[in-house]
């Protein structure tokens, strides 16, 4: 062509225009260094554009479309510069044919702003010079770029053998889009391929993907609804749905992103719900990614804001934007878990998935489940069709009852007849006799409560038939105490109880394995542990409105006053046992007392132990540990005795040290390790050091401070004086991982005895804890501090308990501006939340005399305030700090007066 005639497509076609600029990139001394320069400006104002757009809110899938499409560009630019202008074949051999094949995620068209790129260069048979050259260059590049490439270099024979032995392979190859390079080569290629899988059997390929899918979730976080969601990998992430596509493509490789398939497969409905979720999954991905600035796939609390402040959500009353959106994320987790369940039935209709349980190999297989309407199929639970819940609609709750007595899984044809039958659930149904006598049944008398209300959360029936649930469905609670939504970790407890009752937690909890049996209404314990949280979020605060829920719940399922009464009391006080063991010396009479005013009576004690029990271990993994155990385990069988009319004493942790004390005196200050408790069967959870010493203002505070510059966490501490002057103080220990402090390396702990004696002394070097290592989690929390100062609560000691973010030295801090203000520390006790930690002090003047109320109280309050409101923490890099949802600070307190019956209010339909 002549430069004449070349000439207007120049003006009209950016890459001609740029062809001087290419040229004299080939002839560079360093082309690689000049070709990533032409491309770095082109490739990231696209990338730029396609933010942008998001930002603006497009959709997330027509988003990914232009991150894929800005790969797309660059690629075949730095492609046509390899082949044509540094190692150019005008007439290329058999040999040098070669294709540039989008291959994954990317062939499919679409790309998260920092996924990997999967490129395939194909080549007819075995390498040449050439073919390394060209794909040598293409990836220095890259990497120069700052993209990361999963690539691979094979022939076509390779790719069609490893494609009949590999289904990770096979899976790529299924969605291998031709980029660049010889047309012939990659078309001839992916006709043969398409011919592999159309003659494969589905099945391996199907079975291999499903037990993929698996093995991620058990690796990712086996339970949907952990708070910080995998977006990609997760259970009801983006990869469960790329799942339905891969199996779709298997099954018709011709048809366009399995199209043909996925509208045979599900109905419109469902359809509807895939793109929608694939569309919010992908809108998250990529803002996820845009935040983070990397290619991150889990969706942290420290990126959690920022993510749902550019997706357009806003608070609503005391909710905050974050925790909406957290539980629009989990719903859809939800319905991506119902498409799988769709899919699977009808694969297996299809014959096209293979079944593996025993009882569905059996042909024909078939038991009487007394039921009309219920059938077994293929050794699962279904029903002849929705026309069985449109004649008696009370067989919707008979269905997961009869699922659990035969101990059958549900068949997702039920699953879908289920959930598109939930406008039945009528008020007349939620009050029918045979309805709530079926799902107390379920509740309280059911082999697998767990699996089977969770059925019954993931169709919808449950937040359903009982309202009071439905509120809290996929509800979050923006703190890092929490490892699950409210309604999982709800449903975990009643698992635990479950387990409890049957023996499987007698290693664990032997008490309570024990008093479980004793209790007279386990149903009642069993309903209010399902509805002991449905209060969150409320105006009146968790409890009170708790009660008020509860109450209303009963009612409607037909309990009597006196059981409706229990449920409510047990709701309003499900934090009480915890909140004493935890936050007030068990050791005094006083605690005792109160508390056993409190209960009332021994089968609410027994009742609420176990109801604690499961709470606490619920919460998330490690929550529960022996020293929570051992405060429960105190405080339970104090009241115990005390309602069998046994005196209370003080329990005076003098008498279990007289070696120690006798060393203390004639040494002046002596510290050392203390054996593990042999009563805790699961091993210790923290490391209990001892110091006795000559009492004098300003100890405890010295003796923290000793801790903090060794690093220690304190998570539990005893102090008391003898008549004579010697001060006894008692410490829990852990690391900053949580293990037993000096577990890992036994020699800090005989550093620590040494500071903690020179601390004793008065000769320890005030030295400042080590800084703590930066965390963007606990930094996207703002924990508000508060004190309260209870002067009724023991009549010895004023109660201070202060509750802020945790912080290293904080317990140093707080015990100095105690010792300034002329107080003793008689005990102290301290409990961890997460990102906030609550510490309790019974403190008395320095004549021993409980301080009264005035001036210097009040001023006690607002230094301790001062020292709680972290003026130097970590911020955020990403996200505006939120407020920690606040786990009630202290109920202690409040619970103490409270008389008053919960009103009743009327029934919302």
């Amino acid at each position: 062509m002549s430069s004449r005639s070349r000439r207007p497509a120049d003006a009209s076609d950016p890459r001609a225009s740029d062809s001087d600029a290419w040229a004299a990139a080939a002839a560079a001394p360093d082309p690689r260094a000049a070709a990533t320069a032409l491309l770095r400006e082109s490739w990231q104002a696209a990338r730029a554009r396609a933010a942008q757009r998001l930002e603006n809110g497009l959709g997330g899938v027509e988003v990914a479309r232009l991150y894929a499409a800005a790969a797309d560009d660059m690629l075949t630019t730095l492609w046509r510069f390899a082949t044509e202008e540094l190692y150019p074949a005008p007439n290329p051999t058999e040999a040098e044919r070669l294709s540039l094949i989008a291959v994954g995620g990317y062939g499919r068209g679409v790309l998260a702003p920092f996924s990997d790129l999967d490129l395939l260069f194909l080549r007819p048979w075995k390498s040449i010079p050439r073919t390394e050259q060209v794909i040598e260059f293409m990836l220095y590049v890259l990497w120069d770029l700052g993209v990361k490439v999963g690539q691979s270099a094979r022939s076509v024979d390779e790719c069609l053998s490893l494609a009949r032995s590999d289904m990770t392979v096979r899976t790529a190859l299924l969605e291998a889009r031709p980029l660049a390079g010889d047309p012939g080569l990659a078309g001839d290629f992916i006709s043969r391929f398409r011919t592999l899988v159309v003659k494969a059997d589905p099945r391996p390929f199907i079975a291999a993907k499903l037990e993929e899918r698996d093995a991620r979730h058990q690796k990712a976080g086996a339970v949907r609804y952990r708070v910080e969601p995998n977006v990609k990998d997760g259970k009801g992430g983006l990869r469960d749905l790329n799942t339905l596509f891969w199996i779709a493509r298997s099954l018709a490789p011709d048809s366009p992103l399995g199209a043909r398939v996925m509208d045979d497969l599900l109905t419109a409905r469902e359809r509807r719900t895939f793109e929608e979720a694939f569309d919010f999954l992908w809108r998250t991905r990529a803002h996820l990614h845009l935040v983070a600035g990397r290619a991150e796939e889990k969706l942290t609390f420290d990126l959690q804001p920022e993510v749902a402040r550019r997706m357009g959500w806003r608070g609503r009353g005391d909710e905050p934007a974050v925790e909406r959106f957290m539980r629009r994320y989990f719903l859809v987790a939800r319905d991506v878990g119902g498409l799988t369940r769709a899919l699977s039935a009808k694969l297996e209709a299809r014959q096209q998935k293979p079944t593996l349980s025993l009882s569905r190999l059996i042909p024909g297989r078939r038991r009487n489940l007394g039921v009309e309407g219920f059938i077994e199929d293929a050794g699962r639970l279904s029903v002849k069709g929705p026309e069985v819940f449109v004649e008696a609609p009370e067989k919707l709750l008979i269905l997961f009852r009869c699922a659990d007595a035969h101990d059958l899984d549900l068949h997702p044809d039920a699953f879908s007849a289920v959930s598109r039958s939930l406008s039945l659930v009528t008020p007349s149904l939620r009050r029918d006799p045979e309805a709530t006598r079926a799902f107390l049944d379920i509740l309280a008398l059911g082999q697998r409560p767990y699996r089977v209300l969770t059925l019954m959360n993931e169709t919808g029936l449950l937040g359903r038939f009982l309202p009071e649930w439905g509120r809290i469905v996929g509800q979050t609670q923006f703190n890092m105490y929490h490892a699950y939504t409210v309604d999982e970790h709800t449903l975990q407890a009643i698992g635990i109880i479950n387990d409890i009752w049957r023996g499987k937690l007698k290693a664990e909890h032997p008490n309570a394995s024990e008093i479980v049996h004793r209790i007279d209404d386990f149903e009642a314990l069993m309903l209010a542990m399902l509805l002991h949280d449905v209060g969150k979020g409320g105006d009146r605060g968790q409890l009170e409105d708790g009660a008020i829920a509860a109450r209303r719940a009963c009612d409607r399922l037909g309990l009597d006053p006196r059981r409706i009464e229990f449920v409510v009391w047990l709701v309003r006080n499900h934090l009480a046992l915890s909140d004493y063991a935890q936050k007030r010396d068990v050791s005094d009479p006083e605690t005792v007392r109160a508390f056993t005013e409190l209960v009332g009576d021994p089968e609410r004690l027994r009742t609420l132990l176990i109801l604690t029990v499961a709470d606490i271990r619920a919460v998330g993994p490690g929550v529960w540990n022996g020293w929570k155990g051992q405060l429960i385990r105190d405080l339970y069988q104090r009241t115990e005795a005390a309602f069998r009319g046994e005196a209370l004493h003080p329990v005076d942790p003098l008498d279990d040290y007289p070696e120690l004390m006798r060393r203390g005196r004639a040494d002046g200050a002596v510290a050392e390790v203390l054996a593990p408790d042999p009563a805790e069967a699961e091993g210790p959870s923290a490391a209990r050091v001892a110091v006795a010493a000559r009492d004098r203002p300003g100890l405890f505070a010295d003796l923290a401070q000793a801790l903090a510059a060794a690093g220690a966490d304190v998570v539990g501490a005893r102090v008391a004086t003898a008549e004579d002057g010697t001060a006894l103080d008692v410490f829990e220990l852990q690391d900053g991982a949580g293990a037993p402090y000096g577990q890992a390396e036994p020699r800090r702990l005989d550093r620590l005895i040494r500071a903690l004696e020179a601390a004793a002394r008065g000769q320890g070097v005030r030295a400042s804890p080590p800084p703590s290592p930066f965390s963007p989690r606990r930094a996207a929390f703002d924990v508000r501090p508060t004190t309260i100062v209870d002067l009724e609560q023991s009549p010895s000691a004023a109660v201070v308990e202060v509750s802020g973010a945790d912080r290293p030295g904080l317990l140093a801090d707080l015990a100095r501006v105690l010792a300034g203000a002329g107080l003793s520390v008689r005990s102290a006790h301290i409990a961890g939340f997460g990102e906030r930690v609550v510490d309790s002090f019974y403190v008395t003047d320095a004549r021993g005399r409980k301080p009264k109320a005035g001036p210097a109280l009040e001023q006690l309050r607002a230094d301790l305030e001062t020292v709680l409101d972290w003026k130097d923490r970590p911020v955020s890099r990403v996200s505006t700090p939120v407020r920690a949802s606040l786990r009630d600070v202290s109920e202690v307190g409040r619970l103490r007066p409270a008389r008053r019956p919960v009103s009743r209010t009327p029934e919302a339909g």
